[in-house]
């Protein structure tokens, strides 16, 4: 069975080539589950890989898109949702609301409903890699699409 006949992975597909017919799944030969992997992988900057991080902000959850070469800042996510408790998701969490594994959660096609923060230093780079729901499928998109695709609120929530 090819990766791309796995069910997350075409829940990403569908969605990107309703969004952009011309998009496509890229599945790599290695391990995309870390941004560093991914960036080995592509060979490019580890701040082009968005980071797809699930927490749990008080009675529900948001998923925060973050450069790979940045960190989350909890209390920049807590001050931006107006929140006063936020921590990241359980493995089994995660599952339950994207769908998707820790290593392949990507930024569209969640199970559930769920709220977007992007990143804005994602924005420095022309070229965005994200998970395409398995460890070693992504797809490329810019910064705007991110948004478009996504609908995201654009943040500074980085450290």
């Amino acid at each position: 069975m090819s990766l791309l006949d796995k069910e997350p992975v075409k829940r990403v597909e569908r969605l990107l080539k309703q969004f952009d017919p011309s998009q496509k799944v890229i599945v790599l030969n290695t391990s995309a589950r870390t941004a560093l992997e991914a960036a080995s992988s592509l060979g490019c900057d580890a701040g082009a890989i968005v980071k797809s991080l699930l927490f749990k902000t008080e009675d529900n959850f948001t998923l925060c898109l973050v450069a790979g070469d940045k960190k989350a800042s909890l209390s920049k996510i807590k001050k931006t949702l107006n929140i006063k408790d936020a921590l990241m998701a359980s493995a089994e969490d995660v599952k339950n609301i994207t769908g998707y594994t820790i290593g392949g959660v990507s930024p569209i096609g969640h199970i559930k409903k769920v709220n977007i923060l992007i990143d804005n230093s994602l924005e420095r780079f022309n070229s965005l890699f994200a998970a395409a729901g398995h460890p070693n499928c992504v797809f490329k998109i810019n910064f705007i699409n991110l948004q478009k695709i996504t609908n995201g609120f654009t943040k500074e929530i980085i450290e």
